[in-house]
């Protein structure tokens, strides 16, 4: 097995806490394309989220889609909303969203550059949001590669992002480990031949994660020492 030297963050559930972040983005974004409560409790309805308990649903499909998926679920309770305009009332809102972090990103990610780590994140959010979000918490100097959605790779679970990572930093997938709350992040990171790392920061359970990961960690802090670990 080769020695790891290349780590990729999944952003939502993984760097940042989920729900703190998310939650208060979806009551922003819904009345704001919403005229009246009822329709925001509908339109939260289509994307899994239920505007009277301010919470998402497990199986929302905010919380691994993209934002043309969210986007496209919405369209029926928004007929008279063109799909170029409802993608850029949702970056726009996504850049505004309030970020809470797993924990103080900035020393984390010094100690796995000090480690001679490259590193990367791979989002399913749009790389504007992405970079907006990753620069707020002054971390956006740490990373070597970041994509998005909309970055020409494509999205999770697909592979195109995490290969086009280490395209960029000259490794192999086997030397990269993939790290992230979601199975889309996971079955990601096997299809690029990857080491997979699920963390316990989103909505995933350790039962849901488990069975597509080579370890299952409560959240990002317990990395460095699980890396030492490694062969």
């Amino acid at each position: 097995m080769s020695a790891v030297r290349g780590v990729v963050f999944d952003k939502d559930g993984t760097l940042f806490d989920f729900a703190r972040t998310w939650e208060a983005w979806a009551l922003a974004f819904l009345d704001r394309i919403s005229d009246t409560p009822g329709q925001m409790r509908a339109l939260g309805n289509r994307i899994g989220f239920d505007t009277d308990a301010a919470r998402f649903e497990r199986n929302s499909i905010v919380i691994a889609g993209t934002p043309a998926e969210v986007a496209a679920a919405l369209a029926p309770g928004l007929p008279e909303m063109t799909q170029n305009r409802m993608l850029a009332i949702l970056n726009e809102e996504a850049a505004r969203a309030p970020q809470a972090e797993v924990l103080p990103l900035v020393p984390f990610l010094s100690g796995l550059r000090g480690l001679g780590l490259r590193l990367g994140v791979a989002t399913n959010d749009a790389e504007a949001p992405a970079r907006a979000h990753l620069s707020a918490a002054g971390a956006l100097e740490m990373f070597d590669f970041i994509a998005g959605s909309d970055s020409g790779f494509g999205g999770k679970p697909a592979a195109g992002q995490l290969l086009a990572f280490c395209e960029a930093v000259a490794l192999n997938p086997s030397e990269v480990i993939m790290v992230g709350d979601s199975t889309h992040d996971l079955f990601a990171g096997q299809a690029a031949g990857m080491r997979t790392v699920g963390v316990l920061t989103g909505f995933a359970t350790a039962q849901t994660l488990r069975p597509h990961a080579t370890v299952v960690l409560d959240d990002i802090s317990h990395l460095p020492r699980w890396i030492a670990e490694q062969p």
